[in-house]
């Protein structure tokens, strides 16, 4: 995409500071966006990429700084003044009632519809807007019976049925397959046709050179430098992202397996309405293996996780761990086998939210020695541990009080990731551990993984990212609607396969 030059920005943030208790998020930083035009927003994990976006979007006052919007100074103090002003924010987060339609969605909280608003006219101007940007939405469909990119873009049909000319999207295919990727710039793309614009806070060097103009890369809390997509490299903002250069690619060790730690035979589980989510699923992992599974989002592979754990019971069939029957065992027992869990939905079930960092690291080590004795907590060595875990881990966290809700989401995945990983004895579950992180870090996750591995661990890694999967893994489970399609061998893994396995073809045996 080619940005016509234009003299004055649509957007100005000038000088803009946000402290929070301990730390400055953003320091001084200025910015400018054009009209038609992408801007990326790239950064670390907590280098202060959402907080300036928050901003923006009137979810924080900033401690200092201004904001100008087609040329004029505005005061953004709420999200209804950043909407007054044209801008609009999706969150990673959707925020969307799943009880409801698109419709009723789409005008939730409107002050300027009637009390009783025309359902037909709502649904006619959906469609119109749909068709124009080609969205696919349909008014009357529930959101609960939506996919992931499917919400997405509703979200999408919110902000310009309000009239945004600024659209605001933090990550917006972390949690979208390749194809729905493709449709999101095509959607982009029309509305930068019409002189909207767009700010993309991403981690991810390829959709940086996909679908951005320019990029700016914030650095903690400060702006490290703004450059021309056309006129970077990936390794070049991998290195002013994280000030030295970044290994795209992990060395890995020979595969050499040992013994059967995780064993599965004809398992099948079915939810409370009796339709069944697992179908018939077999497969063995084995000390020093990193078992890969493929999948879109919704085909089975976090439900096949939460069974792995104890948190889905088994309707037929049986799961062995180190050669022991642990069928319908609850978590607590799988948890004592040795088996750690990295789950998908880092804040409803990786942490809690209320208590601190060291609280949250000592969470799978407080009913034991030397964190406790005899049912007493010892709190000077839960602190000594958690310096070492945050250390260790580089998690960026002012304090080990702080409570964990107000760490960024990457460090908020880093303590997930160092809690589960010291308390690995032997099996890890791993769903999407390098989802929203950045470069750095994910290069960081992937080794760690790779160490448990060296240790003889057996891994289940669970990954819509397929480059990730080949990069990591030994051997390449892919499910479609709760069945494995397929096993190939990692080294040999051809991505058009994989994709076929993806959309429901079996593989055909060799």
């Amino acid at each position: 995409m080619n940005r016509e030059k234009v003299k004055s920005p649509v957007l100005r943030m000038v000088g803009i500071t946000k402290r929070f208790p301990g730390v400055v998020a953003n320091d001084s930083i200025n910015l400018e966006l054009y009209p038609g035009e992408v801007l990326a927003l790239l950064g670390e994990n907590g280098a202060g990429k959402s907080t300036l976006m928050n901003v923006l979007a009137g979810l924080y006052d900033p401690d200092e700084g201004e904001i100008y919007a087609q040329g004029k100074r505005v005061e953004i103090r709420n999200p209804q003044d950043s909407m007054h002003c044209g801008i609009g924010m999706i969150h990673q987060e959707f925020a969307l009632v799943g009880n409801m339609t698109v419709a009723e969605n789409i005008i939730l909280g409107l002050k300027e519809i009637p009390f009783v608003p025309s359902m037909t006219e709502v649904k006619e101007k959906i469609k119109e807007l749909s068709k124009r940007y080609n969205l696919k939405v349909n008014p009357d469909t529930f959101i609960q019976n939506m996919s992931i990119g499917e919400q997405q873009r509703v979200e999408i049909m919110k902000l310009v049925y309000r009239g945004a000319n600024i659209l605001i999207l933090d990550e917006p295919t972390a949690v979208l397959t390749p194809e729905e990727a493709r449709d999101l710039n095509r959607i982009i793309i029309t509305m930068l046709s019409e002189g909207k614009s767009a700010i993309f806070i991403t981690h991810k060097m390829d959709e940086v050179i996909q679908f951005s103009h320019r990029v700016q890369i914030l650095r903690k809390g400060k702006s490290e430098a703004v450059c021309n997509t056309k006129d970077v490299t990936q390794r070049d903002l991998a290195k002013l992202m994280v000030g030295r250069e970044v290994l795209f690619r992990i060395e890995k060790k020979a595969f050499n397996p040992g013994s059967v730690r995780v064993k599965l035979e004809h398992m099948s589980a079915e939810d409370e309405t009796g339709r069944q989510f697992l179908k018939d699923i077999s497969f063995e992992i084995r000390a020093g293996e990193i078992l890969g599974i493929a999948g879109v989002a919704g085909n089975g592979q976090q439900k096949l996780a939460g069974v792995l754990i104890g948190l889905f019971p088994v309707s037929s069939g049986t799961i062995q761990i180190n050669g022991k029957d642990m069928t319908n065992k609850p978590p607590i027992q799988m948890i004592r086998t040795g088996i750690s869990y990295i789950p998908a939905d880092r804040i409803a079930m990786g942490i809690v939210g209320d208590m601190s960092v060291a609280h949250n690291l000592a969470m799978k080590k407080y009913r034991e020695e030397p964190l406790s004795k005899k049912g007493i907590l010892h709190s000077a060595r839960i602190l000594s541990f958690a310096k070492q875990m945050i250390s260790f881990f580089n998690i960026s966290t002012p304090e080990p009080s702080t409570y964990v809700k107000f760490l960024s989401g990457g460090n908020i995945q880093k303590t997930i990731l160092a809690r589960e990983i010291d308390a690995c004895r032997g099996i890890l579950v791993a769903v999407y551990p390098s989802r929203g992180l950045d470069v750095g870090a994910t290069e960081a996750v992937r080794k760690q993984i790779l160490e448990q591995r060296e240790k003889g661990s057996a891994i289940v890694l669970v990954s819509e990212e397929l480059d990730e999967l080949i990069a990591v893994a030994d051997t390449i489970a892919v499910m479609s609607e709760g069945e494995i399609m397929g096993v190939v061998d990692a080294q040999t893994a051809d991505i058009e396969e994989l994709g076929m396995m993806m959309a429901g073809v079996r593989r055909r045996s060799s």
